[in-house]
């Protein structure tokens, strides 16, 4: 399976800070040690243009991004302390869900090792997300005639409000989201179809809600392409998740997802969005649970 990647997808942030930026080459690591990635098949992206980014974002806030101006409340909004290194690394991060997407199309599944990014809104990066990677593609590849109708499922444990609110009257997008009814964002717009679930859902009430929503969700959006948001921040014990699937069921999760997708030979970009786990090594060997369901669903 091919994925994008490249090293600049890792920024140092600041001592103490939450969000685990060393996840991204971790995970490039760990795929390669299993054999579940070879070094052939890393596809490194350059920088998404900024008429690309311009589909989905303001101009305003594009060029505040670009000029390091953003007011000290955008920063906090944003979650992440503007650098050069950040724009840098937020556009190659777009642009690998954009390749991957276009690698989906030809080989039927491909991923990023990164994206995932729903909470970034068209006037402001929001929840340590920049730029909205997802619908950013969206809107590049119907422009170019490649898809036209697309469904997101979003399973991680936050709804994805940028998303949500971005595709709100478009009827050629369906957005699933299935998340923690009291958990960030607290004021959630409404996406396609929102399943909420209490905090403290196990892997069997888990399941349940998936097998009932999934297959009515892909039959009724009929995409062109499917974008997997595999957040792991779904887990017990994670840091902001307030969920409690375990390790297998996470491994339910995401085989049941990938089935479905492929039993109707729909084209699939897999995307890492949130997860929050004790240590760095740890989120990443969750987040690689995707990628050995994948190789399992798909045969490579």
């Amino acid at each position: 399976m091919r994925v994008s990647y490249q090293d600049g997808y890792y920024v140092p942030l600041p001592e103490g800070h939450p969000f685990p930026m060393g996840k991204f080459p971790a995970l490039h690591n760990l795929l390669l040690r299993e054999g579940l990635l070879h070094p052939h098949e890393v596809v490194p992206p350059r920088q998404a243009d900024w008429a690309d980014l311009q589909h989905v974002h303001t101009a305003d806030y594009l060029n505040a991004l670009a000029a390091g101006t953003l007011s000290d409340r955008a920063e906090r909004r944003m979650g992440l302390p503007w650098s050069e290194r950040l724009v840098y690394r937020s556009r190659v991060a777009v642009q690998g869900t954009l390749n991957a997407a276009m690698m989906a199309l030809e080989d039927g599944v491909a991923a990023n090792i990164a994206g995932g990014t729903h909470h970034a809104m068209p006037g402001h990066g929001e929840g340590f997300c920049v730029l909205n990677d997802v619908a950013v593609a969206i809107r590049v590849l119907q422009q170019a005639c490649w898809i036209q109708r697309v469904c997101i499922v979003d399973l991680d444990v936050h709804q994805g409000n940028g998303n949500a609110a971005f595709f709100a009257d478009a009827p050629d997008v369906y957005t699933f989201s299935m998340h923690g009814a009291k958990n960030y964002p607290f004021e959630k717009p409404p996406s396609t179809h929102d399943v909420p679930l209490p905090d403290g859902c196990s892997d069997t009430a888990y399941m349940e809600a998936l097998t009932t929503h999934l297959p009515a969700v892909l039959d009724a959006a009929r995409p062109d392409l499917v974008f997997y948001l595999a957040g792991i921040d779904v887990m017990a014990g994670d840091r902001y998740g307030r969920l409690a699937l375990t390790r297998e069921g996470l491994h339910q999760r995401d085989g049941y997802v990938l089935e479905q997708i492929h039993q109707r030979d729909l084209a699939a970009v897999l995307l890492l969005s949130g997860g929050y786990a004790e240590t760095t090594a740890a989120t990443a060997d969750l987040h690689a649970i995707m990628h050995r369901e994948a190789a399992r669903v798909y045969g490579a």
